[in-house]
């Protein structure tokens, strides 16, 4: 009997051993993503929008922005920018090939 309770008293502790050894790596997890937490937010270029909120009135169809923050229609365009200016040409892109493109695209290598 006193082998028996030497065995057992050893797997207690071996328990015992895991159980304390999990119970520190879970709250060292915790405190890590704690402090991860509070960095992540401290270094952030984020800030609040309380004009965003959700608690804020939307604004109308009628509602126009702030004079400050429209374009200037009249203003003028630098010359390097007036190509991206420059309206869309062509067809519009497209996942899809043109219907007879295949046909054309296959007859023209048969033959």
């Amino acid at each position: 009997m006193a082998k028996t309770s030497a065995r057992s008293a050893k797997s207690d502790r071996g328990v015992t051993a895991l159980s304390i050894g999990a119970a520190v790596i879970g709250l060292g997890g915790a405190l890590l993503a704690i402090l991860a937490r509070g960095r992540g937010s401290a270094g952030s270029a984020e800030h609040a929008a309380p004009d965003l909120a959700l608690d804020q009135p939307h604004p109308g169809p009628d509602a126009r922005a702030p004079i400050d923050f429209r374009p200037d229609p009249t203003a003028p365009v630098p010359p390097g920018e007036r190509d991206s200016l420059r309206p869309a040409t062509g067809p519009a892109p497209s996942l899809v090939e043109d219907r007879g493109a295949v046909r054309s695209a296959t007859a023209s290598a048969n033959g």
